[in-house]
């Protein structure tokens, strides 16, 4: 015998000797179908945290046992079975799928009905598939497994439109513990169709009892709208989410759906998460930190601060909360805050099940720790932060920050020596330790050198913004200012959405206060493209106050500041003061800018043309 063949047999003979032993039992119910594959509406796991399984009877059996039932499985059903199995597996899944599928009915059993439906999934016949679950549940009714898999071959077949009733019995079967689970199942599955304007509608007229109910209607209501969302109706995915937490104020569904839209130019959005935040002080952590994350994502560092405060208030051992909080503290300038946020995301990071995430936050921590050692010229303390990451994916990031703590304490040879030994598995590591020795050259003033650097790489590379962008800056630095301009529009020209480019020249001419119409045009065009940038409203607020509007510069000046107290910006919002005659709110303004940065140029400058000790 050909051994390929004999495998095969043997194959077929063990499969046919378990489903041979499911029908000997001849059942009339439909039993659980473990080793069945997944449908596309998935049985949800029950959650019964803490119960216990029955205790098993004694030995001793009971006077009265019934008498054992006879099996229906008859030589000839048998042989029917054995037949179509072995046609099936033969080459002939046609005649094996309706030979196995009439013993189905037969004996009305599940799992010879299950075995119809993948002979015919087998053989790539999905409108046999269906055919076979429709019988399973014509002749078991209350199978919800049977019912389970016509939604699973409708969706894959696209006939959407078919599937509300099946679903809307398949909702109403499922205990109300289970719904979460199978509400996001539908979403993930119905997410998949076609046509996602109809897979929305469908779904919402299966869904139309629970959407009207307060315990399941912000849930259900939630489900429709990430599928309007999916089909790009944002509108209506808002819409979804606003009625959902009406009918229940207390469901997270509607208010995570929201955060997804959160978007100047979706103004709507924002108010459903920050009532349910308001109104659940238990809300989960992980929605108030997606909140957070997003606030920064738009900028709003301030805003993002008061959530993590809040939540750290809160959770106080919540690991995760500590260190984005600590992270923005550090982006304000707030070091000491910082530093003691950080400290004890160390501290709480240690019972972090998930090793890869503990690695990960624990290495962003001591980067930053780093960083605040370094601004405070604790070059020793800073090393020793750094001597902690141990990870080999940030090994580049650690010795471009030791680096530059060589270059800060006057050793730049060495300094560059350590940046060329890093190793370059990407294009893109290249690409980093290039700028990062080019930004070594540039906090050293060596202009000249690093333009050389930039004007080779660009030469190469023409088309790299990142590179045109750099040279300009450090074209600025040497004074060469028409060159400078050249650079910024040709960055315009390769990027119109750049708003630095846009900002950067904008700024250059106010600063100088030549063709200020001009510059307040390029900047505003900056701000529409980044309208939460607060450097971006600082270039704005300047070119106003050199346009002679200094109430106006001072409003955008001081809202910039309040959302990033940079030294910078704050050098800026001090003239506008002190022009003003707020001389001694300017001083208080620089003061906070000095504690901040000190050796910060623009500041420096601002305090010595103004004749200026704070």
């Amino acid at each position: 015998m050909i051994p390929s063949l004999r495998r095969h047999r043997l194959a077929a003979a063990a499969s046919l000797v378990v489903l041979l032993a499911c029908a000997a039992h001849a059942q009339t119910s439909d039993p659980a179908a473990p080793n069945s594959p997944a449908p596309i509406i998935e049985r949800p796991a029950p959650s019964r945290p803490g119960t216990k399984p029955p205790t098993a009877p004694a030995a001793a059996k009971p006077a009265s046992e019934p008498a054992a039932q006879p099996s229906a499985l008859t030589a000839e059903l048998f042989y029917e079975i054995l037949m179509g199995e072995m046609t099936a597996r033969s080459g002939d899944p046609g005649s094996g799928y309706a030979l196995v599928l009439d013993a189905a009915r037969r004996l009305r059993d599940g799992k010879l009905f299950q075995r119809a439906v993948e002979i015919a999934l087998q053989s790539r016949s999905g409108d046999a598939a269906l055919a076979a679950s429709r019988a399973w549940q014509e002749t078991l009714p209350n199978s919800r497994d049977a019912r389970r898999i016509e939604l699973q071959i409708l969706i894959a077949l696209n006939r959407i439109g078919e599937t509300v009733e099946p679903l809307r019995a398949e909702v109403a079967a499922t205990p109300q513990i289970e719904k979460p689970m199978l509400m996001a199942v539908i979403a993930r599955n119905y997410s998949r169709a076609s046509d996602k304007k109809q897979a929305a509608s469908v779904v919402e007229q299966a869904l139309v009892d629970e959407l009207k109910s307060p315990t399941t209607g912000g849930l259900a209501w939630a489900t429709v709208g990430r599928l309007r969302l999916n089909a790009g109706d944002t509108s209506g995915a808002l819409d979804a989410a606003f009625k959902g937490q009406q009918i229940d104020p207390a469901s997270d569904a509607p208010a995570a759906l929201a955060l997804e839209m959160i978007d100047p130019g979706q103004p709507l959005a924002e108010p459903i998460v920050t009532r349910y935040l308001a109104n659940n002080p238990k809300a989960p952590p992980d929605l108030r930190i997606a909140y957070a994350r997003v606030l920064v994502e738009n900028r709003r560092y301030t805003d993002s601060a008061a959530q993590l405060q809040a939540l750290t208030a809160a959770r106080p051992q919540l690991a995760e909360p500590w260190l984005l909080l600590g992270s923005l503290q550090a982006q304000a300038r707030q070091d000491a805050a910082a530093e003691t946020s950080l400290k004890r995301y160390i501290d709480l990071a240690a019972n972090q099940k998930d090793p890869d995430d503990r690695q990960r936050g624990t290495t962003q921590a001591y980067l930053v720790l780093s960083q605040l050692a370094e601004r405070r010229k604790d070059f020793t303390a800073a090393e020793r932060w750094l001597a902690r990451v141990d990870s080999t994916d940030d090994l580049v990031v650690a010795q471009t920050r030791r680096a530059g703590l060589l270059a800060r304490q006057g050793k730049l040879p060495q300094a560059r020596e350590l940046l060329r030994g890093l190793p370059e598995r990407t294009p893109e590591d290249k690409k980093q330790k290039f700028l990062a020795e080019v930004q070594l050259l540039r906090d050293a003033r060596q202009y000249q050198a690093a333009y050389d650097m930039l004007a080779q790489a660009s030469a190469a590379a023409p088309s790299d913004s990142d590179l045109v962008y750099d040279q300009a800056m450090v074209a600025e630095k040497l004074n060469r200012l028409d060159e400078m301009e050249r650079l910024l529009r040709r960055l315009i020209e390769l990027k119109p959405e750049n708003q630095n480019a846009y900002n950067a020249l904008g700024y250059s001419f106010a600063d100088r206060k030549i063709r200020l119409d001009e510059a307040r045009t390029l900047i505003q065009k900056a701000v529409q493209l980044a309208p939460e940038d607060p450097f971006i409203a600082d270039s704005l607020g300047w070119v106003e106050f050199r346009l002679g509007n200094t109430t106006e510069a001072i409003r955008i000046l001081e809202a910039a500041y309040k959302t990033r107290p940079d030294p910078e910006i704050g050098a800026h919002f001090g003239e506008v003061l002190w022009s003003a005659g707020q001389k001694d709110r300017a001083v208080t303004i620089w003061k906070e800018a000095l504690l901040s940065d000190g050796e910060n140029e623009t500041l420096q400058e601002t305090l010595k043309r103004l004749r200026v000790k704070p």
